[in-house]
């Protein structure tokens, strides 16, 4: 499978190339642009019960769509929900671990699955994380800019800005020892423990969030 990630880091395309023989998954809404000769269906990918936990546990989609073409060569293009760099991840029978929204497309032979740690992950969004695992191309998208982080021993990411982990990492939440977190309780943290790479994003949703949370209109009962 050929592909170009096209427009820089701030808004990319994801162009795959298929030919005869070769399909590409997708999440439902991936797709902007395809040519005339690609077919897509629409499944649920892994049967319905795997499908429904990937849903509850990370809300990814349902169901996902599989691009193929028959005779001719065709093209698709796949973009991410959010503004941000496209990683592109070769699986040669290893697993990885992505944080919830980060999935965007792969190979058939890479394999999806959802990854619950339990109550704690209540109350941090990064503890839903999804498994890849197989063998084939996977491509994952950031918020903003994405780096890779060699981790030998601890490094800890503020809530929000880990978007995939080797599965040779630890991690669990902590919180941070700040005036801000005492009095606020919102600063929380993913401290990785081990060898393996680490990749974080630059931007949060939610920290855009909360930004924008006082500006938000409030409706006068007076």
């Amino acid at each position: 499978m050929e592909y170009d990630i096209r427009g820089g880091d701030s808004y990319p395309v994801l162009e795959v190339a298929l030919q005869p023989g070769e399909e590409v998954v997708a999440e439902s809404g991936a797709m902007c642009w395809m040519d005339q000769h690609v077919q897509c269906k629409t499944a649920a990918r892994g049967g319905v019960l795997a499908s429904m936990k990937r849903k509850l546990l990370t809300g990814e989609s349902l169901f996902q769509n599989t691009y193929s073409v028959e005779r001719e060569p065709g093209m698709v293009g796949l973009v991410a929900g959010a503004p941000g760099t496209i990683v592109p991840y070769d699986h040669q029978g290893d697993e990885l671990y992505l944080e919830k929204g980060a999935y965007l497309a792969s190979g058939p032979g890479v394999k999806i699955d959802a990854k619950f740690d339990g109550l704690k992950g209540l109350f941090n969004e990064g503890l839903f994380v999804m498994k890849t695992s197989g063998t084939g191309p996977l491509f994952f998208s950031g918020y903003g800019d994405v780096r890779m982080v060699e981790v030998d021993g601890t490094y800890k990411v503020d809530n929000g800005y880990a978007v995939a982990w080797d599965t040779s990492l630890s991690y669990k939440l902590t919180k941070a020892k700040k005036i801000r977190s005492f009095l606020f309780g919102d600063q929380l943290i993913l401290e990785f423990r081990g060898q393996g790479r680490l990749w974080v994003q630059s931007r949060s949703a939610q920290a855009l969030a909360n930004f924008f949370h006082p500006y938000r209109p409030v409706q006068n009962n007076n």
